[in-house]
């Protein structure tokens, strides 16, 4: 016999409306699983008390320091059913790519030995399971690790990458986005399962300036795909698309709307760019994708700091290589040297539960960059100095040898 449902009036009322509700989808798998139906009620308990009862300890699987996120319940004589409920983290595939089958044998193993509640990515990039007795972790696991999936990452470590799609579907992007995921992760595996470090340290990776990963809000090390060149117009389709919406309509969303204003749409109803204005927001390219493309010199921009709200606010990640070409197996393999580089100055030098992004507010970006090995570069500036007792002696000389040494560096790579 099922257990019978709790009285739950307040979870009711996140069902009234016009939009889906987690409730319901919980409720449905309350009708096979006993554990649901007592979760329904902690969490009922919860909003009627205004306070969480899950405590942590320690779960895992053998040989991992992490991917078990352990919840033990503080009220489990209420709510027996419900007295463990762990999160089980596993790593996708690049670009996040599932068949249909694999999709499926993950559900029947999830459906067998834990809730069946299943949370698909998030801003963690982890497939989640949600709700696991500690019995069972260890059979979960195995049986997907069978299929080929590993255990996500949790805890002070490296965490689980995420990528986007990228050139497997998308035309805008600048860089294979899953040979960067799986290259870079695969060096930081024993980081990512035996946590070590002094916080989580997050790797995203996102074709062109769209950023469908967030990275730049939400990686300490953000490659976000990137081009050099100009814009590409192909006219023919541009006057195609101003004679089927008309001309106010491209000029109330795409000229106007370019941050930059660098876009004039012209009398003959073709459009011309100033391309030395442009900052790569791709909003002209999205409204006009059959008119405009990102340019054929592609690469990446690599990024470091991007977090939410820990010690010392919200950042938005930092410029440290405005561009870098990303094609040749030796491209990848500077990338994978400049993130084992970053990761361990940071490491040896961050505080505890200090984020990459704070060590650098805390040390100052020009310490940590002569840390990693990386030379200053004016794209860096968030903003000119507002200081005028500053001397500018010298400054030419200084401008002249930094732009020697990027031709030289643009030499040197053909």
């Amino acid at each position: 016999m099922p257990k019978p449902m709790h009285e739950t009036p307040m979870l009711d009322e996140l069902e009234k409306g016009p939009w889906p509700s987690f409730i319901t989808g919980i409720k449905r798998l309350a009708r096979r699983k006993d554990m649901m139906v007592d979760l329904l009620g902690q969490l009922e308990h919860s909003y009627q008390t205004r306070k969480g009862y899950w405590k942590g300890g320690t779960v895992g699987v053998i040989g991992y320091g992490g991917g078990v996120i352990p919840r033990f319940s503080e009220v489990a004589h209420a709510f027996p059913e419900a007295a463990e409920f762990h999160t089980i983290r596993i790593m996708p595939a690049p670009g996040m790519h599932y068949t249909t089958d694999v999709l499926r044998r993950i559900c029947d193993v999830w459906e067998e030995h834990g809730s069946g509640l299943i949370s698909m990515h998030g801003q963690s990039g982890d497939l989640q399971l949600q709700g696991c007795t500690t019995d069972k972790v260890q059979v979960v696991f195995d049986a997907l690790n069978e299929m080929g999936f590993d255990m996500g990452g949790a805890g002070p470590a490296v965490r689980t990458a995420m990528s986007c799609v990228g050139p497997a579907r998308c035309e805008h992007a600048c860089y294979d986005t899953a040979r960067a995921h799986r290259e870079v992760l695969n060096v930081f595996l024993d980081d990512l399962h035996r946590p070590a470090l002094p916080y989580k340290f997050k790797f995203k990776f996102s074709g062109c300036p769209n950023d469908c990963m967030n990275a730049l809000q939400r990686a300490d090390m953000a490659v976000i795909g990137i081009w050099r060149d100009t814009i590409r117009i192909d006219q023919e389709r541009v006057r195609e698309y101003v004679a089927e919406k008309g001309r106010q309509y491209v000029l109330d969303n795409v000229v106007t709307r370019c941050p930059t204003s660098c876009i004039s749409l012209k009398d003959d109803d073709t459009l011309e760019i100033r391309d030395k204005d442009c900052v790569r927001c791709m909003h002209c390219i999205n409204v006009m994708t059959k008119a405009l493309s990102p340019g054929r010199e592609r690469g990446v921009t690599v990024l470091l700091g991007g977090k939410r709200t820990l010690k010392i606010g919200d950042l938005f990640g930092t410029v440290i290589v405005p561009y870098h070409r990303m094609e040749t197996d030796e491209d990848f393999r500077w990338l994978v040297e400049l993130a084992q580089r970053i990761v361990d100055f940071w490491a040896e030098n961050a505080l505890e539960h200090e984020r990459v992004g704070e060590t650098i507010e805390r040390m100052g970006l020009a310490n940590f960059l002569e840390g990693i090995g990386i030379e200053p570069d004016p794209h860096m500036l968030k903003h000119p100095r507002t200081s005028s007792y500053v001397r500018t002696d010298g400054w030419d000389e200084a401008a002249r040898r930094w732009y020697e040494r990027q031709a030289e560096r643009e030499r040197a790579a053909g």
